[in-house]
């Protein structure tokens, strides 16, 4: 019988906010089972940039990266993001461990290929090293994973944490049930960005395709959802997009 594993991504708002970074943190460790954190931290690798002169360019949700970019990117995912999420999980009596997709080997990644818009130092998953994942899970420890990237060549690359989560989430399936939840500081997926109360509670392809297609949704939520799906239909058990408050009450919009 596989064991229950839980993937929770945050990004956003949560990772600026020390309280309510700490306030998530402490629901993560009540989570039964075996349990593995992806981070963003986009916003504070914009808040640098602009500090430092460099310009952010975002497409559809995606972050252009330049070499200036990358180093910031790093920076502030694998250092200082992935650290202190560390250091407030250790504090929390859990035996956590940050890496990024370098470390280990763990997520092998190719540039993206340069078409309608070139994404600059962008990675696109190629392999996740899921036995070594296994290894960390089974001896207890809580991997915290940076969306930074490899591709085998001695260069990093800038990967979509809702990605790498998605990725994480469908090797693991194999040898876990996982549940995998995406959080951010809204309550789910918006009908209206503009009413907090119009969370999707249930969202299939068809309904997706339909709401992007009348402009419903659109920018950030667009990768976060076609992450998602490809999640779900590689044997991943259960999606939900949430807020940080509900990780544990059940609510938000669940993936179909």
């Amino acid at each position: 019988m596989k064991s229950q594993l839980t993937i929770l991504k945050v990004g956003g708002q949560i990772i600026e906010e020390k309280d309510s970074l700490k306030t998530l943190l402490k629901d993560f460790s009540l989570i039964a089972g075996n349990k593995l954190l992806v981070h963003g931290g986009g916003r504070a690798a914009t808040d640098l940039a602009a500090k430092l002169g460099v310009k952010t360019q975002m497409i559809d949700g995606r972050r252009i990266t330049d070499e200036k970019m990358l180093k910031i990117a790093t920076m502030v995912y694998a250092g200082l993001v992935n650290k202190n999420i560390v250091a407030e999980l250790q504090a929390l009596r859990m035996d956590a461990i940050g890496l990024t997709g370098a470390d280990l080997n763990l997520i092998l990644a190719e540039k993206r290929p340069v078409g309608k818009v070139d994404y600059g130092f962008v990675g696109d998953v190629k392999e996740v090293n899921a036995p070594v994942l296994n290894d960390l899970l089974n001896q207890g420890y809580t991997p915290v994973l940076a969306p930074i990237s490899h591709d085998g060549n001695g260069n990093l690359l800038n990967t979509n944490a809702d990605t790498i989560a998605s990725e994480v989430a469908r090797v693991l399936a194999f040898d876990f049930n996982v549940r995998l939840i995406f959080c951010f500081e809204k309550r789910g997926v918006l009908l209206d960005e503009n009413d907090e109360n119009s969370v999707i509670q249930f969202l299939d392809r068809d309904l997706y395709a339909q709401y992007k297609e009348e402009g419903r949704i659109t920018a950030g939520m667009l990768p976060k959802l076609d992450n998602a799906f490809q999640a779900i239909a590689s044997g991943v058990k259960e999606v939900v997009i949430t807020s940080a408050s509900h990780i544990n009450t059940g609510g938000g919009t669940f993936i179909r």
